[in-house]
């Protein structure tokens, strides 16, 4: 019998760069092709923590959903590609290069006879949800788009965040520390995104923990750019306690059918001590008023309020 080897840093640094040269050249071949290349139909915008891996790949699994250019089945990967974070970090790339991960018009009628439907595709970058500019950025490119957003209960969610750092070696300080830096770190980084287009802020995508976690502000820009009806918030809690039901919520809203599927994948999960009782109920405190505008704003009751 053969034994299984593990394989050698060299043999992962060949895999890695032909990796990235393939993915190069699908950029090239997709920028140069983009005018046949149709905008998304829906977008997963947020909540980081908050699932989005898990449920952009359970979307991916009803037949009439396909991946983003190129499939997976294309390049040495495991997992198609979930998000593009055009609309934050990469809008100095311009759109070209946005449309150079769509499929193109002819793939998407191959799909379609191959399923005997129409068939969307759609993206999920859950930093979109809190990008000061992303929200108006989708709006004058994909306004037609639908809007999924995922979130969390808001005290695990922060939890999560910074045990997600730390798992990292991203994070040097505690969870209590960290929470009393988030302000200072914070300081100016929303105007300076606002300012420049190019600019990427750290601080404002990975250490705020807390500010992350107020989901009213962030969705009401949201709703007013694209409508309340064509926006679906559904609860972290709920899809992994009933994923069939989510599932079949989503197919509803984006207009195509359900299909029964395996029990959902919880994927990316942060693992760790969990949140001492002093802290979650200090957190909870912290976020009462932010929950209940945002049970206003959508009109209906959030699991974890």
């Amino acid at each position: 019998m053969t034994q299984a080897t593990t394989p050698s840093r060299s043999s992962r640094t060949v895999r890695d760069v032909v990796k990235r040269a393939g993915s190069a050249v699908f950029r090239i071949i997709g920028s140069a092709t983009a005018g046949s290349r149709p905008v998304p139909d829906f977008l997963l915008v947020g909540t980081k923590r908050g699932g989005t891996t898990s449920l952009y790949y359970d979307i991916l699994k009803l037949p009439q959903v396909i991946p983003l250019f190129p499939s997976a089945k294309r390049l040495p990967k495991a997992n198609e590609t979930k998000g593009v974070h055009f609309f934050d970090s990469n809008f100095w790339r311009g759109e070209r290069w946005y449309r150079s991960y769509m499929p193109s018009r002819s793939a998407r009628r191959r799909a379609e006879r191959a399923v005997g439907k129409r068939v969307i595709v759609g993206e999920a970058s859950p930093y979109y949800l809190f990008h000061p500019l992303a929200a108006e950025r989708a709006a004058a490119l994909v306004p037609d788009a639908r809007i999924i957003v995922l979130l969390r209960d808001p005290v695990m969610r922060t939890y999560s965040h910074w045990k997600e750092r730390r798992r990292s070696d991203a994070e040097p300080l505690e969870f209590a520390e960290a929470l009393q830096a988030e302000d200072a770190r914070l300081a100016g980084e929303e105007k300076r995104l606002r300012d420049d287009p190019s600019y990427y802020s750290y601080a404002h995508e990975q250490q705020s923990y807390v500010t992350q976690s107020r989901y009213v502000r962030a969705l009401r820009t949201w709703v007013e750019l694209f409508g309340m009806e064509n926006i679906l918030v559904l609860a972290s809690e709920a899809y992994y306690s009933d994923p069939a039901s989510t599932m079949k919520t989503i197919a509803e809203f984006l207009g195509i059918d359900y299909a029964p599927m395996a029990d959902a994948e919880h994927r990316n999960a942060a693992v760790g001590d969990g949140i001492d009782p002093q802290t979650r109920e200090r957190l909870a405190s912290l976020f009462s008023e932010d929950n209940a505008e945002l049970e206003a704003l959508i009109g209906r009751r959030l699991p974890w309020t």
